[in-house]
């Protein structure tokens, strides 16, 4: 596969609070995702350099876009998000590569602008212990 641009996204959904997939891909404007993993320090008193162990794997994401209230939009997938404790399945798709994951969203925060942009900016966190994998 050769090197690419993040243009054209071919998926970016996230369930509403009823568990229906939501596709919002033409209301975010841009995503940053991690897939960290933790590591332990395990530094003999005999190494002169450090030595780890990977230990459990995370997924966190901020969606950033515009606010739509049109039926089935941005809006609606996460007006929701301070009044429900439901885990939303978050499927990106770039270049026929799929990162699914069940994120907990934390936050709904909006912000206008003093030109006028009405955007919002939303956090995720894995919600279900299942390690991150595209496929």
């Amino acid at each position: 596969m050769a090197k690419e641009s993040g243009l054209g996204w071919t998926t970016c959904s996230v369930d509403d609070s009823g568990g229906t997939v939501r596709a919002i891909k033409n209301d975010v404007t841009n995503l940053q995702f991690a897939t960290p993993r933790a590591v332990q320090d395990v530094t003999g008193i005999d190494k002169s350099a450090m030595e780890r162990l990977l230990l459990l794997a995370d997924f966190s994401i901020t969606l950033n876009g515009v606010f739509n209230d049109a039926t089935g939009q941005s809006h609606d997938v996460f007006k929701t998000v301070p009044s429900t404790s439901v885990a939303r399945t978050t499927t990106l798709t770039v270049s026929g590569q799929t990162l699914t994951n069940e994120v907990l969203y934390t936050d709904y925060p909006l912000s206008r602008s003093d030109s006028g942009e009405l955007t919002w900016a939303v956090p995720g966190v894995l919600a279900d212990g299942t390690v991150p994998t595209w496929t």
